[in-house]
This record gives C-alpha cells, sequence and structure tokens, in this order.
C-alpha cells in the first residue's frame, strides 16, 4: 500500500483532522521484515500523535473487539515462519487474554537468550495514543506514517548484547493498539496480518 512518511508537524494536523472526522476506515496490512512493535510518529503506520481526544465519541468510530486467540490473529505464511516458536511459555510470565481484554502474545524459547516477540493488542483512546506516539517520533526516533486507515510508528537498533536486531512496531486505529516488541525474530507481515484480522 502507499505509505508517506509523516513529520511531528504533519501528525498534529493529522491529529485534528482526525478528532473532527473521526479515523478512515480501511483495510490494512503492514509488512514489517521484523514483526516491529515500534512507536509513535515516524517510519511505520503510526497513530495520529499530539492530537487530543474529542469530547464525545465519533459516529465514524466502530468498536473493535479485542482478540483473545493469539494465533487466529495471524495469517498461514506468518505461523508458518514462526514453526514450532514456544507460544505463551510460563516462563515469560503472564500471557493471554488479562482481566482488562488485552491480549498478550509471547512467542519465543525460554531457553534461547534473545530470540523473542511479544505483542499486546489493547484499547487505548485517541488522545493518549497520540500523545504517546508523537513522544516516540519526537524524542526517540521513530518512524511514522498512516496505512490501512490507522497509524503506524516502527524503529528498530542492533541489541546491545548479540549480534541480532531488535526493534518495536507499534499501529493504532479506532482506539485498538497493537504493539509488538522483538529480537531476533521478525516474521515478515507479522502486523500487517494483526491488521488484516482486526480490520479486515
Amino acid at each position: 500500500m502507499n505509505a508517506r512518511p509523516v513529520t511531528a508537524a504533519a501528525l498534529l494536523v493529522l491529529a485534528v483532522a482526525l478528532t473532527a472526522c473521526g479515523p478512515v476506515s480501511g483495510d490494512g496490512a503492514d509488512s514489517t521484515t521484523t514483526p516491529s512493535a515500534s512507536a509513535s510518529s515516524s517510519g511505520t503506520p503510526s497513530p495520529d500523535a499530539s492530537g487530543s481526544p474529542s469530547p464525545t465519541p465519533t459516529a465514524t468510530t466502530k468498536a473493535i473487539a479485542l482478540p483473545t486467540d493469539c494465533r487466529a490473529i495471524l495469517s498461514e505464511p506468518v505461523l508458518a515462519e514462526l514453526g514450532d516458536t514456544p507460544l505463551n511459555d510460563a516462563a515469560f510470565g503472564p500471557s493471554g487474554v488479562g482481566a482488562n481484554g488485552t491480549l498478550t502474545c509471547i512467542w519465543g524459547d525460554p531457553g534461547a537468550d534473545t530470540t523473542r516477540l511479544i505483542t499486546t493488542v489493547s484499547k487505548m483512546n485517541r488522545g493518549p495514543a497520540l500523545d504517546m506516539l508523537n513522544a516516540l517520533a519526537n524524542d526517540e526516533g521513530f518512524s511514522c506514517f498512516t496505512p490501512d486507515g490507522g497509524t503506524r510508528c516502527e524503529k528498530t537498533w542492533p541489541n546491545t548484547q548479540y549480534p541480532v536486531t531488535d526493534g518495536r512496531t507499534l499501529f493504532w486505529r479506532d482506539d485498538v493498539l497493537i504493539d509488538t516488541q522483538y529480537s531476533n525474530l521478525a516474521p515478515a507481515g507479522y502486523t500487517s496480518a494483526i491488521v488484516a484480522a482486526l480490520f479486515g
């Protein structure tokens, strides 16, 4: 899909426009060579940053139910790439559906030093989402863009201890935040698959 870089100033304008009109709906697929969970505005489609929520919900924002199954939100190609990687091993702590409905998916072998992928899918209102994404773009160098009717932000960096790549990718739309952090495990199309599963 077309993805254009978004500056912090542009995000402000976008935030104002979205507050007036409500979120634009669209089908989504984000391809990251790594299932990054990037935050804030710069690089990947990220939620609008630096805007304030409208006082009342807009009629154009449709309620999206949070998922409850970590495998069901991924495509067959992504699952094939993950292969036999353990999911939600107890060694990593709490995972699955939390008390507030947030879904946490942890892909990784507890015996590996660094290879893992952690995704949370949670509810987040527009104002806090925009503030968070703007901060990531302005203060931490995340790249953000606006694909699939939402905002995506992402960033990668070298692991400080091992010769592998770490990263984070975030996608926000319709008050739902998909936040993925990973190290040395980034299936192609991971975030896009989740976006497609949730938003169609």
